[in-house]
């Protein structure tokens, strides 16, 4: 019963998200096309419940710069000051309301990763699947920054949310990002944000 009230509660909250936020998200969207120019969004295939995968969606932060070779630069060299600050804000992260809405993903749960990750994992952190993947999760208040590349301790903390997993963790879950973006507090954006690292398997 409370996982089916969890599953109304997000779409419901999305959807009435989406009302409220539709003027800044207009905003935001134009900024980006001024600034950047088409594409608006970061789009990219993530595994969410049980290894599905879906489209993923973010607002774009790095322009599309590439070396005489035809390959993208660096991420640290594509991030624009606008790019900067929205992920700083985590402006960036309104798009995955729509992800919420289409039942891809919650509001709380384990940050989807890469799909090359799949293959990587042992039997314990593949749990992480086992519950739709969230806009934030208990190793985003738990850490943030500081566990940069520290894939095995953010797996941990993510199968222990699934283990220790209520209503009330979530609503604590909650309050802590909205804290944590009160104060500017670097959100940890797994797969996505530069410097974090790559994982690589159990044995990296």
């Amino acid at each position: 019963m409370s996982r089916l009230i969890k599953n109304i509660a997000d779409r419901l909250a999305a959807a009435i998200a989406l009302l409220i936020f539709s003027p800044l998200i207009l905003i935001v969207a134009l900024l980006i096309r001024f600034k950047l120019g088409s594409p608006i969004f970061f789009t990219q295939l993530r595994p969410g419940k049980d290894g599905k995968i879906f489209t993923f969606y973010k607002f774009r932060t790095m322009t599309d710069a590439k070396d005489e070779d035809g390959n993208l630069l660096p991420d640290g060299d594509r991030i624009t000051p606008l790019g900067a600050w929205l992920r700083k804000t985590s402006l960036d992260e309104l798009p995955q309301v729509l992800n919420v809405l289409k039942g891809d993903m919650s509001f709380v749960g384990p940050r989807p990763l890469l799909v090359r990750y799949l293959e990587l994992y042992n039997d314990e952190q593949a749990r992480r699947h086992d519950v739709l993947p969230g806009i934030t999760g208990w190793a985003q208040v738990n850490g943030r920054r500081n566990l940069d590349g520290d894939f095995l301790k953010k797996f941990q903390l993510d199968v222990w949310y699934i283990n220790n997993w209520s209503l009330w963790l979530d609503f604590k879950i909650i309050w802590l990002t909205v804290l944590a973006v009160i104060v500017q507090k670097d959100i940890d954006q797994d797969g996505y944000t530069t410097g974090g690292g790559e994982f690589l398997g159990n044995d990296q």
